[in-house]
């Protein structure tokens, strides 16, 4: 277990000085984070790396003189570190957001409101959450992938009568890629839940449907479950499985976050071990806190095959280490195995 009892040490690098002064001030607000230093661009921050060796970096997206998204290609691969990026919410923000993920970045939060003072308690809360589970994450190098090229298991199916649900948080964009990319086109319908704002989760489908073979879909309506695809919670509304007649259909709802999130695993899990139960497979992903965990364990009960990912391969193991510790897990397995376990969760017995 990652213990530290010394102050975080943080490097704030952003273009804009108030921004930089807003993030330093909120973030020493926290007597477990000091701020070592900022930079208004890449170089410098390359340079006050090197002077301050900082814990955890806070990159914004959009930088002067050196794009946020090459300094942290160049980053990870001459010194990787924890970064977490702040990003604008905007589809330009969020398919940059999703590149900086993709490169190793640890995970992101919305650059702050500067002109409303009410809600910034709120956002220095999450800031100092992110960074101070940032310094205990993995870093994990992005592997290279061969393009259409997923290493799918032989394994019988009876897609109409089977379901697959996966949950994740902190890294788990990338680990959800990682799963689907593995997944046949006839695999079963498969329904997730990432914790993401309203404005990334579009996008974050559109990326999965690009690295998978399955449909992937961003869920805007109550549907039908069909299999060959998989169903992405929209940022900000839940997303739950309910039976009608001989097929099972997704409803998505607005009502309070459960367990502080909306969507929630625990309420996607729920609802997938109430109506679909043993015909179920479930994964429980990388992601700080504890969501998932209560569903999982119900999944477990229910009789469907629950898998937790592995802390080797986790970015945080939070919500899996949760789990595991529930006894809701049959399996704790390497993301790298995840998709193979699910599938055979659904072959024939």
């Amino acid at each position: 277990m990652n213990t530290r009892r010394n102050p975080v040490k943080v490097l704030v690098v952003d273009d804009s000085a108030l921004v930089r002064q807003l993030m330093t001030q909120l973030l020493e607000e926290d007597p477990g984070i000091k701020v070592v230093g900022s930079a208004a661009d890449p170089y410098i921050a390359r340079d006050k790396i090197k002077q301050l060796d900082p814990d955890v970096l806070t990159l914004d997206v959009e930088m002067p003189r050196m794009d946020g998204l090459t300094f942290l290609r160049n980053l990870m691969r001459l010194r990787p570190m924890p970064v977490v990026m702040v990003s604008t919410l905007t589809e330009r923000g969020a398919q940059v957001t999703l590149d900086a993920l993709s490169l190793g970045a640890v995970d992101f939060i919305a650059k702050p409101k500067l002109d409303i003072a009410r809600g910034l308690t709120e956002y220095a809360g999450l800031l100092i959450e992110k960074v101070k589970q940032a310094a205990k994450a993995r870093v994990i190098a992005p592997l290279p992938r061969a393009a259409n090229d997923p290493a799918t298991p032989a394994v019988a199916y009876r897609t109409t009568h089977r379901l697959i649900a996966i949950g994740a948080s902190t890294g788990g964009t990338e680990a959800i890629r990682e799963v689907l990319s593995q997944m046949p086109a006839d695999a079963p319908a498969t329904v997730i839940a990432q914790h993401i704002p309203g404005a990334f989760s579009a996008p974050f489908a559109d990326r999965l449907d690009r690295h998978s073979r399955m449909t992937v879909i961003h869920v805007e309506r109550d549907q039908e479950l069909l299999p060959g695809h998989a169903y992405v919670a929209p940022g900000g509304r839940h997303l739950r499985v309910y039976r009608s007649g001989a097929r099972w259909h997704c409803r998505l709802g607005d009502d309070d976050p459960v367990r502080r999130h909306r969507p929630s695993v625990d309420a996607l899990f729920d609802s997938v071990a109430e109506h679909v139960g043993a015909n179920a497979s479930a994964a429980l992903l990388t992601g700080m806190g504890d969501d998932g965990a209560r569903g999982l364990l119900a999944l477990r009960k229910a009789g469907a095959a629950t898998l937790a990912q592995d802390e080797d391969s986790s970015v945080v193991w939070g919500m899996p280490g949760a789990a595991v510790a529930l006894g809701a897990a049959q399996e704790t397995v390497p993301l790298s195995l995840v998709a193979q376990r699910l599938l055979a969760g659904t072959a024939h017995d």
